[in-house]
């Protein structure tokens, strides 16, 4: 028996009995955590902000055996302006469950992590379209989980692909395809951006600041991510349509 503290946002949670909840938290440090709120739905409990989806704190946890319960929480961030806009409260969540299917127990993923706060406090504090931001984001969250797409070259014939050329895109091989050795289930991508997405790997997030959604390959990244993933985002089916 012992008590620990770790910093960590709140990915999911699932009610319990009357009062209680399951949370399912992401530590930089420690990966998935599963642990039980006890109390948190009651009006006057010390941890009910701290067992919302999106809250961002220290939580002290009191471990007995294999089974987790939150002691108490210091709140950092919950991320509360997102509930003011349901497209935005979408995307959010949409992140939320993507980062919830690659993110292991026990497992640290210091770059994930802070790659999920940046991208929240971007969709949370400012007036950016959204999806340049989800498009950046999947982006780096599949370098940091070791399926970068591959943009240099064909994935077929290892032909260089130039910046002023489109492209298609293979999703079962991960990366772009020339014009020589493309099908008609490949996805058309546009020299635009397959060079936005050569310089976004490189820049970072503050690139995501000026792109216009056109540009952006929204769509194409969320199928990549999605098809990559062991099972289903359950939010996906609720992000605003075109």
């Amino acid at each position: 028996m012992r008590q620990t503290e770790r910093t960590a946002i709140v990915l999911r949670y699932a009610n319990y009995r009357d009062n209680d909840r399951m949370l399912t938290l992401f530590s930089p440090t420690q990966g998935r955590i599963e642990a039980l709120a006890r109390g948190c739905r009651k009006p006057r409990s010390p941890i009910l902000n701290a067992s919302e989806l999106f809250a961002l704190g220290d939580f002290e946890l009191y471990q007995k055996g294999a089974h987790l319960t939150v002691v108490s929480a210091q709140m950092i961030e919950t991320f509360y302006p997102l509930r003011a806009d349901f497209d935005r409260l979408s995307v959010g969540t949409y992140l939320l469950n993507v980062v919830e299917n690659v993110v292991q127990p026990g497992v640290p993923a210091q770059e994930l992590f802070m790659l999920l706060l940046h991208t929240l406090s971007r969709l949370t504090f400012s007036d950016q379209p959204w999806r340049p931001l989800v498009a950046g984001f999947l982006l780096h969250l599949s370098a940091c989980e070791g399926f970068r797409p591959r943009l240099q070259h064909c994935v077929h014939c290892g032909k260089r692909m130039t910046d002023t050329e489109s492209a298609w895109f293979d999703h079962a091989e991960g990366g772009l395809v020339c014009y020589d050795c493309h099908l008609k289930a490949h996805t058309p991508v546009s020299a635009a951006q397959v060079r936005w997405m050569r310089t976004m790997l490189n820049v970072g997030s503050a690139g995501w600041v000026d792109t216009q959604d056109a540009i952006a390959p929204y769509t194409l990244l969320r199928n990549y991510v999605e098809v990559r993933l062991d099972k289903p985002v359950r939010a996906a089916a609720m992000l605003p349509r075109d």
